[in-house]
C-alpha cells in the first residue's frame, strides 16, 4: 500500500492523479493505460480499495479530501489531475474543491486540471437547446455546489495559467455499471410524467465520458467548459418506455405533474422540473471525441439482458 508522501516529488513520466476514482475514474484509467507514457495515481479514502486499484495498474494514495494534512501531500505530485470527487452533501459551496485547488497551486502546479461537473447548473431551460455560453441558473443546493467548484477550478487558469477544463455531465449510464440502466426503477413501477408535462433529459455512456475526460487532459483549451453529452434527444418518459421495451418490462405509468408530488420523492421531482437539450459541438470539435454510443438506443443494447 502506498501512502501519500511516500512517493518521490518528481517522475520522468506524466503523472496523472485521479481524484474520485470510482467507476468513471477507473474507466478513464483504462483508457490511459499507464505504462511508459503515464503513471496513474488515485486518491482513495478507503484502504480496502488499494488492492483493486493496484490490480488495474493504479498507484493508490490513501488520503481524504476533508483532511488538510492529506491534501498538503498532493502538492507538486501530479502533472495532470482528473477531479471526479463529489462535493459535500450540504451547503452551497464545495469546500473540498476549494481546498484541493489551493493545494494544487503550491509547488509545481499541474499543467492541466479536468473537473467533472453537472449539466444541472443550467437549471430549467424549458426544453430549449443550450450550449456552453448559456447563463447558469442552478435551482438546487447540489447544483450551486458544482457552480462553486467550477469557479474554484477555473481560478487556477486565471491565477497560474493552468489549463483547466470543466466537463458538464448529464445522466451517466452503462449496462456494466452499477445502477447504470433503468431496469431497477422499471421493476419498481416508478411513474413518469405524462407527455404534455414531460421534460427532456440528457445522457452519456460511461465509456464515452471516460474518453472525454482523458482527451480533455491533453486537448482541452484553457479555462474551457464543455458539455459532455451524446446525441440522444428524448423526453424522460420516452427514455423509460424505450428501455422497458428493450428489457421486456412493463412501461412505467404516466402521471400529471400536479399529482406527481403524491407519488414521487422530492429528489426525483427536482429532476423532473428541469428540461433542456444540450449541444455537444464543442466536445466533438475541440476534444475530437467520436462517440462510441451516439444514443442510448445503441448504448443500452450492449449486453441488454434482464437480471
Amino acid at each position: 500500500m502506498t501512502f501519500l508522501g511516500a512517493l518521490p516529488a518528481r517522475f520522468r513520466r506524466e503523472r496523472v492523479l485521479i481524484i474520485g476514482c470510482g467507476d468513471v475514474g477507473q474507466r478513464a484509467a483504462r483508457e490511459l493505460g499507464g505504462g511508459r507514457r503515464v503513471r496513474l495515481l488515485a486518491l482513495t479514502s478507503n484502504p480496502d480499495n488499494a488492492a483493486a486499484l493496484r490490480g488495474q495498474g493504479i498507484t493508490p494514495l490513501i488520503g481524504n479530501l476533508d483532511r488538510p494534512a492529506d491534501l498538503q501531500r498532493l502538492a507538486g505530485l501530479a502533472t495532470r489531475v482528473l477531479h471526479l470527487a463529489p462535493p459535500p452533501s450540504e451547503g452551497q459551496a464545495d469546500a473540498r474543491t476549494r481546498s484541493l485547488v489551493r493545494t494544487l497551486a503550491r509547488r509545481s502546479p499541474p499543467s492541466a486540471v479536468v473537473y467533472g461537473s453537472t449539466t444541472g447548473v443550467y437549471g430549467n431551460c424549458e426544453g430549449r437547446w443550450v450550449d456552453e455560453s448559456a447563463p447558469i441558473q442552478p435551482l438546487t443546493p447540489r447544483a450551486w455546489r458544482r457552480v462553486d467548484a467550477e469557479a474554484s477550478v477555473h481560478w487556477l487558469a486565471r491565477a497560474l495559467g493552468v489549463r483547466t477544463s470543466v466537463l458538464r455531465i448529464p445522466g451517466i449510464y452503462a449496462p456494466d455499471r452499477a445502477g447504470g440502466t433503468p431496469q431497477e426503477r422499471l421493476r419498481r413501477g416508478t411513474p413518469v410524467l405524462r407527455p404534455e408535462d414531460d421534460v427532456y433529459t440528457n445522457h452519456i455512456h460511461a465509456d464515452d465520458l471516460a474518453r472525454a475526460c482523458v482527451l480533455a487532459l491533453w486537448r482541452g483549451k484553457p479555462r474551457r467548459t464543455i458539455n459532455v453529452v451524446d446525441d440522444t434527444e428524448l423526453k424522460m418518459g420516452d427514455y423509460f418506455d424505450f428501455a422497458a421495451d428493450l428489457y421486456g418490462l412493463p412501461r412505467p405509468p404516466r402521471v400529471a405533474r400536479d399529482t406527481a408530488g403524491d407519488q414521487l420523492p422530492m429528489v426525483l421531482l427536482s429532476f423532473m422540473s428541469e428540461s433542456r437539450r444540450l449541444h455537444n459541438r464543442r466536445m466533438k470539435t475541440e476534444l475530437g471525441l467520436r462517440l462510441r454510443y451516439p444514443t442510448v438506443a445503441q448504448g443500452l443494447r450492449i449486453r441488454a439482458l434482464p437480471g
